[in-house]
């Protein structure tokens, strides 16, 4: 679940009243209090009744006052959420556009405008997509606070640990800790996510029908097992745990595929890299018959990132030392990544062509020495 949908749903909060608007009505309440201390004319006594009007007329007078401010507020307060929520719409998409400075200062800006009007949520919100700016710019141990500060004000609200807002960004923190090699925060947070979630979804199983989330949520929660299960399978395949890998793989494509179907974007990436975990075993007809699924699909459904599908295809070929096959496939996938702009694949390939080149040299040679031994035996 996304904390852009996570602001649309938590409940909204009771603002302060505005110290401007504070003061005034303090004003009023002086200025109402010093007419009644004025002398009375000719010095007579205020009849009864008339000083009853006066006492409902001024009672009136101060509820219709108050009233005022309080329109006062809720619209200054209604027109700064506005003001907040089209700050987040353009630093999201500066960041779509790789415009990272401007999008910074887009949401100091919303900070700021969030703090000053006393929005919870405006302030979750910005400071979740700080950390989500500053951990793209490898800010690491900035991305850090920040989630940690988006968190506090969520269990502060009385959220529970279980929600899958805060699990979301205990992942991202669990993403944070790997990056920097602090292994046990990294291993716990991935634990911590996976085990929480699938309590979370057994105990949904279990509950009556009237007390069961919406189907939403349900399917948000298994989508994030999803997400954690992909993310831990990755930082174990970055350390050489490919058969501990396989397994997370298996289960976040299963899940994809029930949920998303076969066809999905997410399905064939996952569906990718469960072959990578295969091949890293040196399975590699497994990885084959998995790479060529996902390949299959995505040049049905024109996925995007064909060129990563096939780059993977081609590697598992080169490891099958079908080196033609292998360098015809490197070629189609370096095409398509230079046509689509991606620099960091287009040098992937070309270093993994050179590395076939190599090792096409290198079976060549050891294929010439064999037949020169059994010359020698002739």
């Amino acid at each position: 679940m996304s904390l852009w949908a996570l602001l649309r749903r938590l409940p909204r909060t009771k603002l302060a009243v505005a110290p401007l608007l504070a003061a005034s009505g303090r004003g009023f309440c002086r200025r109402h209090l010093h007419a009644q201390e004025r002398p009375r004319p000719h010095g007579g006594a205020t009849p009864i009744a008339f000083g009853l009007v006066l006492s409902a007329s001024s009672l009136f007078s101060q509820e219709a006052e108050e009233e005022t401010e309080k329109d006062a507020t809720e619209s200054l307060l209604e027109e700064a959420e506005e003001e907040i929520i089209f700050l987040l719409k353009k630093a999201k998409l500066c960041i779509m556009k790789g415009e990272l400075e401007e999008a910074e200062r887009l949401l100091h800006e919303a900070a700021r405008l969030s703090h000053q009007s006393n929005n919870r949520n405006g302030i979750i919100y910005t400071y979740d997509t700080m950390a989500n700016l500053a951990f793209l710019r490898g800010q690491l141990d900035h991305a850090e606070k920040l989630f940690k500060a988006a968190m506090t004000f969520l269990l502060a609200g009385n959220m529970e640990q279980d929600d899958n807002a805060i699990i979301e960004m205990s992942l991202k923190l669990a993403s944070i800790y790997a990056a920097q090699n602090q292994e046990k925060l990294a291993l716990a947070g991935y634990q911590f996510c996976i085990l929480t979630l699938k309590e979370k979804i057994a105990k949904q199983k279990d509950m009556a029908a009237d007390a069961v989330p919406a189907e939403e949520e349900r399917i948000n929660t298994r989508l994030l097992l999803g997400m954690s299960l992909d993310s831990y399978a990755r930082y174990l395949l970055a350390r050489k745990q490919a058969a501990a890998a396989e397994r997370m793989y298996e289960e976040a494509l299963q899940i994809s595929m029930e949920v998303q179907g076969e066809t999905h974007p997410q399905t064939v990436v996952l569906m990718n890299d469960l072959a990578t975990a295969l091949d890293a075993q040196g399975r590699y007809d497994d990885a084959y018959t998995r790479v060529r699924r996902a390949l299959d699909l995505a040049r049905q459904t024109e996925h995007p990132e064909a060129y990563v599908v096939l780059n993977n295809l081609a590697g598992i070929l080169m490891h099958k030392e079908d080196f033609p096959q292998a360098r015809q496939v490197y070629k189609e996938a370096l095409k398509l990544a230079e046509e689509a702009g991606d620099g960091a694949v287009v040098r992937y390939i070309r270093k993994e062509l050179a590395e076939l080149a190599r090792r096409q040299k290198q079976a060549k040679s050891a294929e010439n020495l064999a037949k020169q031994g059994n010359e020698g035996k002739d």
